[in-house]
């Protein structure tokens, strides 16, 4: 159901905290327009934790007029408690999202058959197709291939994205689940490496500030065309090691700003860039052909 080039989309904010829905429509036109697959509203680029419920039903519903049919929407409703991952994906199913997007339960570090559990109490009652999100560096939590693959025999349940970097893990999803599942990068410096050993797209950082570089480079991989994706891998690896110099999605938020896109708002905890990184990035945003505009 899922797969290319999909943005984990910023959410964009006044300076004050509170959303910007203009800024947002204009962000997922602007991705329409560029080849992003998808948008994922309110995943951990888009600040999650700091998200209530009426703000994703609020920017879901903003997301999909803006969109008019061109673009899928997905909803980040994950949450460490399995009911509030139930109520924030029906949320995310009244507001007319195409999938709900849940990362592993952080911080409680769940069993394996807690996170089964989890999963399928999330597939059964949200009333949205479900994509697994594992990103163990966050969570401290790592769903593992087997469980994985006893999650993809529960109806609702179609993709994950997997932030273990490098192939193995890659290698070993598609051996146990064969085309059960879409499988999607969820880390941008080995999404390349990812999508030729068998992956059928990425979640991304870096598409928030070259959606069409990023696209490139995935269709490329996606189609067998090695030097071609290396070639555009090239030029976006600099925004792949900048966008991280901080906690994401300081950094990224940050160059979104200075392309012009949205304003300087983000919420606490997370603070805006140390000025000590601006070089970095901006020389990143060069070597991909970002304009930076002020």
């Amino acid at each position: 159901m899922f797969g290319g080039s999909i943005v984990a989309l910023v959410t964009p904010m006044h300076e004050d905290g509170s959303l910007d829905l203009e800024a947002l429509g204009r962000l997922v036109d602007f991705h329409a327009g560029a080849g992003t697959a998808a948008v994922v509203i309110a995943g951990t680029t888009g600040e999650s934790p700091c998200i209530s419920a009426a703000e994703l039903d609020t920017m879901l519903r903003t997301a999909l007029e803006a969109a008019a049919g061109r673009i899928s929407v997905i909803a980040g409703t994950g949450s460490n408690a399995t009911a509030h991952a139930v109520e924030l994906t029906r949320v995310a199913a009244r507001a007319g999202a195409a999938a709900a997007l849940v990362v592993t339960p952080y911080y409680n570090k769940p069993t394996q058959q807690g996170l089964f559990l989890h999963y399928h109490a999330v597939a059964r009652d949200g009333g949205l197709p479900v994509i697994l999100y594992n990103v163990p560096g966050r969570t401290a939590c790592d769903l593992l291939p087997e469980t994985v693959a006893r999650l993809a025999e529960v109806e609702g349940i179609v993709g994950i994205k997997e932030a273990v970097p490098g192939t193995e893990r890659v290698a070993r999803l598609r051996e146990l689940l064969g085309d059960r599942l879409d499988l999607l990068s969820g880390d941008d410096a080995t999404a390349m490496d990812f999508l030729l050993a068998g992956g059928d797209g990425v979640i991304s950082v870096t598409a928030n500030v070259a959606p069409r570089l990023m696209h490139g480079m995935v269709e490329a991989a996606r189609h067998g065309e090695p030097r071609k994706a290396e070639a555009l891998n090239d030029r976006l690896a600099g925004l792949h090691r900048a966008l991280f110099v901080e906690p994401n999605p300081i950094p990224v938020k940050w160059v979104v700003m200075h392309m012009g896109l949205i304003g300087a708002g983000i919420r606490l905890p997370l603070t805006p860039l140390d000025p000590v990184h601006y070089d970095e990035v901006r020389a990143a945003m060069l070597r991909a052909g970002v304009e930076y505009t002020s």
